[in-house]
């Protein structure tokens, strides 16, 4: 990818490059071709009107990974015309089963098995180290015509995101 900047974040003391950037606060949300529990192909005209929360991770059978997506589930109810997406690499099916383990019914997950636009077009594959091919940790928030008003890509790979300040970016 010649001429795109590529993140770096850390995974313990590793340092992990991405294969880009987040798209930028003020910028379109790019649109995307996902698959969920029941292998349905989603993209972003199903959100039509409604605000997004996109919770990205390398995989939900990771302790942070997995308390992310309790913790964003529980203030899902709480955020008007919003909703919140779960999006790794894990199998749909897989996600499904995930949701019916741990009571989640407030998130939408989804999963990026169907090709690579959505983490090129993101900006968040690692392209090195143990997580080698797993989307990184980051939030992005939009209003309800999809517009990006926050992102947040996790510096430390054991590290959840900051809660609050996607709160707070939904509620200004």
């Amino acid at each position: 990818m010649i001429g795109k900047n590529m993140a770096n974040v850390k995974l313990g003391d590793f340092e992990v490059t991405l294969n880009g950037d987040l798209p930028n606060i003020g910028s379109q949300l790019p649109d995307f071709l996902l698959a969920d529990g029941d292998l349905s192909n989603v993209d972003l005209s199903h959100f039509k009107g409604k605000r997004l929360v996109l919770n990205i991770f390398p995989s939900m059978n990771t302790p942070v990974c997995s308390a992310a997506a309790v913790r964003f589930n529980s203030l899902a109810s709480s955020l008007d015309n919003t909703v919140i997406l779960c999006i790794s690499r894990d199998l749909a099916f897989g996600h499904k089963q995930f949701c019916i383990n741990h009571n989640i019914n407030d998130v939408v997950f989804l999963s990026d098995m169907r090709n690579e636009n959505f983490a090129n077009d993101y900006g968040v594959l690692h392209t090195n180290g143990k997580f080698q091919g797993l989307l990184a940790r980051s939030v992005i928030a939009t209003d309800s015509d999809h517009k990006i008003i926050y992102t947040q890509l996790v510096d430390q790979t054991g590290h959840e995101p900051d809660y609050d300040k996607v709160v707070e970016a939904l509620t200004l």
